[in-house]
């Protein structure tokens, strides 16, 4: 369960305990929203912020990873083709490769994206308050992560001003946004497979928000276990 640093922040900003809270991400890219609505919103960042060693790695790997996998490549066809000739025998036969496939189910999920192009994440209204609170999700925190807490009568979203954070000792989130019970609810399901399990953010205004990549298991656990009870 949450560390003591996490809970006693929580009752602080709370100003009581809280019945359930979990760590959660928006799991999937936030779609383009359309470029008026974006700017009436404040044209805010619709992606987290990485932190500078990501890059550093990307750097690594396509400037040294990548040409070594090359070379390495590279010197084994040069291997195999000098080896095939000291036999006497054919390098290897050209066949015409075959044209390029395109199975049903790729078919399939290009359909469901087309058919869906708000990829899942809501509802698809950027006027509607799941979209606006989407417009606005990365103004509040570099970080992605963020700290949904379910007390008697309302829901609650916190986050870090920090761009890295443990989500078992953070204790600097605060209230970005709330929501009271007759305006919104949390729609999930128990015993969902750790690491894949999802919960919807819905709205009296027929809106909802999905989010995902839960924390802590113990408390997703228990977070989805007390708004399916």
């Amino acid at each position: 369960m949450a560390k003591r640093k996490v809970q006693r922040r929580a009752r602080k900003i709370l100003g009581e305990e809280p019945v359930a809270l979990v760590w959660c991400e928006i799991h999937k890219p936030i779609p383009a929203p359309p470029k008026d609505v974006h700017r009436a919103a404040g044209k805010g960042r619709l992606k987290s912020r990485h932190h500078w060693l990501l890059y550093v790695g990307a750097v690594v790997f396509f400037f040294v990873v990548v040409p070594m996998f090359l070379i390495d490549r590279l010197g084994s066809k040069l291997d195999h083709l000098l080896s095939g000739r000291s036999r006497g025998g054919q390098t290897g036969q050209s066949r015409t490769p075959p044209g390029p496939q395109r199975s049903g189910r790729g078919r399939s999920r290009e359909g469901d994206r087309a058919q869906d192009p708000a990829n899942g994440v809501f509802d698809g209204d950027w006027n509607l308050t799941a979209g606006q609170l989407l417009l606005r999700w990365y103004g509040h925190s570099p970080s992605p992560k963020r700290l949904v807490l379910l007390t008697r009568d309302r829901i609650c979203v916190a986050a870090s001003p920090r761009r890295r954070l443990s989500p078992t000792k953070a204790d600097d989130f605060r209230t970005v946004t709330e929501f009271p019970l007759d305006q919104a609810r949390i729609e999930g399901e128990a015993g969902q497979p750790r690491g894949y399990a999802t919960f919807r953010l819905a709205f009296a205004d027929g809106s909802w928000l999905e989010l995902g990549r839960l924390g802590e298991p113990d408390d997703a656990d228990h977070f989805l276990r007390t708004v399916c009870g």
